[in-house]
């Protein structure tokens, strides 16, 4: 499996928990629009929004920290390839970022 990239700042983290929080309602407008391709992520789409939606008021409200396990959301995540969840890449480097935090170079 190829190296998962990791945020390198706070800003950039948060801002990448922003873009999948956008990305998760893209998916669910495009699934609503497009039943017969799409459909099937609407099965999945709440629980994933619900999943860094929390993930995202942590950080908001300072109860974030980072923690050498995965989010609760990466069980979906591993459910799925790109056809379904075309940014799971992007989940994977929150994740990667949650469970080794910022790489800030050190080697």
């Amino acid at each position: 499996m190829a190296k998962v990239h990791r945020a390198k700042t706070v800003d950039e983290y948060v801002d990448l928990v922003k873009q999948a929080l956008f990305e998760i309602e893209e998916l669910r407008v495009a699934a609503e629009y497009d039943m017969e391709d799409m459909g099937t992520s609407l099965k999945f789409v709440g629980d994933l929004e619900d999943g860094v939606r929390t993930l995202y008021k942590s950080m908001q409200d300072g109860t974030y920290k980072f923690a050498n396990r995965d989010l609760p959301f990466m069980e979906i995540v591993d459910l799925y390839d790109e056809r379904k969840l075309p940014f799971r890449y992007l989940l994977r480097v929150i994740n990667e970022t949650h469970r080794m935090g910022l790489d800030v170079g050190e080697g």
